[in-house]
């Protein structure tokens, strides 16, 4: 897949995102509904509220994001080769600079958020600027600007806005349901022991394609970013040591979720060892192992 068309891509499938997401969420609220009794509120409830988060989402989730991580904008005298790299990169690429963040946090880590390269933000945590060099940090901000470039960033934030609501959600009223019940009213005689039961999985599935969607969408970008990256600093090992040095530090980043969790160059959740076989399913990312090996062949 060339740059183009994973540009292309990315823009049709955030129109398909959001229209996917619009129909799901009213359905889940439509399921609601009808375990409460009331299922056409619910239906109008889940679709006007879908489309407004939908909306806000895509004009708002590098601000949504931001928050969530604890990041605040960085001090440019502080962070001089963050900055000054970032403006030669972008130079490089053919794109504005973007907005300079910074994670107070230990845990080696960095990410891109926004909607488009003029709406652009690269995020590094405290860990990270401290723990590479300075031709390492270029591999691991070239890699970010390239999920820039290639309009990775938009959907990415719309999966991490959009799936992180449906989790809240489902989980609210799970915890509702748990502790008072349903109630149901004489106008909805339908929500028998069958539709009960069809309530329940809906809940339960729910967070479970939200985790799916956010799979789905991070693992083969991360290939294609190394790639680009390289592509533009003309230099490989600088990133493959920075992802050495990312990958061995075992401390996990603090404030971090589910939700946010694929957004960044190497997986945040560290120090828990499961199968190969259930690591490949659900993990975010792809192995450290594999990207350093592509990229030695390069």
């Amino acid at each position: 897949m060339t740059i183009y068309s994973q540009v292309s891509s990315n823009k049709i499938r955030t129109v398909f995102l959001l229209i996917t997401f619009i129909a799901f969420f009213s359905f889940v609220f439509f399921i609601i509904g009808r375990a409460y009794g009331n299922s056409t509120s619910y239906l109008i409830l889940g679709l006007f509220f879908s489309i407004l988060l939908g909306v806000g989402s895509y004009f708002y989730s590098d601000r949504i994001i931001l928050f969530m991580t604890g990041a605040k904008q960085a001090d440019q005298k502080k962070y001089y080769d963050f900055y000054t790299v970032t403006e030669n990169l972008a130079i490089a690429a053919g794109t504005p600079t973007p907005k300079i963040y910074v994670i107070d946090d230990p845990s080696p880590n960095a990410f891109a958020t926004g909607r488009n390269p003029t709406h652009a933000v690269v995020c590094a945590t405290s860990g990270l600027l401290a723990k590479l060099n300075r031709t390492e940090l270029e591999g691991v901000i070239a890699h970010e600007l390239s999920h820039i470039k290639n309009y990775d960033i938009l959907l990415s934030s719309l999966v991490s806005v959009l799936a992180g609501t449906l989790v809240f959600v489902t989980d609210w009223i799970m915890r509702s349901w748990w502790w008072g019940g349903l109630q149901r009213d004489e106008n909805d005689r339908q929500s028998g022991p069958l539709f009960l039961l069809i309530f329940v999985l809906t809940i339960i599935i729910t967070p479970i394609i939200a985790t799916l969607i956010q799979l789905a969408i991070s693992r083969r970008r991360e290939y294609l970013a190394d790639a680009s990256g390289v592509l533009l600093t003309r230099y490989p090992e600088g990133l493959i040591h920075a992802l050495e040095k990312i990958s061995a530090d075992p401390r996990p980043l603090q404030k971090v979720s589910g939700a946010t969790a694929h957004l960044f160059i190497v997986s945040p959740f560290k120090g828990k060892k499961i199968s190969s076989w259930l690591a490949g399913l659900f993990s975010t990312h792809p192995p450290i192992e594999e990207r350093i090996k592509i990229l030695k062949e390069m």
